[in-house]
């Protein structure tokens, strides 16, 4: 059994560069030069959800408070197009506020469905800084050198939530290479 040093495991070093400055992914997504190279996106466990559900209800509340508000505005002069107008579209808003709400109860439902899968992949996961690859040191639960958005695809992908990366996240687009997970094929 390995003792832990500053920067991990003392003994541990980089099967891709053989350096030995590497961190646990937990230490390296919040430690020194992370906000300048995004670690903490980029080495992201899961997406995060917090409570979007509940702020998104209040904003689509305000908009329906607004358009009954235009609605009511056409019954004193009696113009009929901004009472049903305002009618309508408050109606409309309050389902689309409905949809989204749910949308995001589906989200962060699938992240807590997903976390005890994810915390397996990117608890024993290691981050090198010299040459910017994730690794475990033992080889399991999987095996090889991952760019940090290879990394991510794999953890989100086996959680159930890989759906929910961003369509500009650089993760969306890369491939895991076959053979990564240990004894078992990666799921989708």
């Amino acid at each position: 059994m390995s003792t832990t040093g500053a920067h991990g495991p003392v003994g541990v070093s980089c099967p891709g560069c053989g350096g030995t400055e590497v961190t646990a992914v937990r230490a390296a997504a919040g430690g020194r030069g992370a906000a300048r190279t995004d670690l903490a996106t980029r080495l992201a466990k899961g997406p995060g959800k917090s409570g979007d559900g509940l702020l998104h209800f209040a904003e689509g509340m305000v908009l329906v408070a607004l358009s009954l508000g235009w609605a009511w505005m056409g019954t004193d002069p009696e113009k009929p197009l901004y009472v049903w107008g305002g009618i309508v579209l408050a109606v409309l808003l309050f389902i689309g506020t409905l949809v989204v709400v749910r949308g995001d109860g589906r989200e962060k439902a699938a992240e807590r469905a997903g976390a005890g899968r994810a915390d397996a992949l990117w608890g024993p996961a290691h981050y090198c800084p010299g040459c910017e690859s994730v690794f475990c040191p033992r080889g399991e639960p999987w095996q090889g050198l991952l760019t940090p958005e290879q990394f991510k695809k794999l953890v989100w992908g086996e959680a159930g939530y890989a759906d929910q990366l961003a369509p500009g996240d650089r993760a969306r687009e890369v491939d895991v290479p076959p053979g990564t997970l240990v004894g078992r094929p990666l799921s989708g």
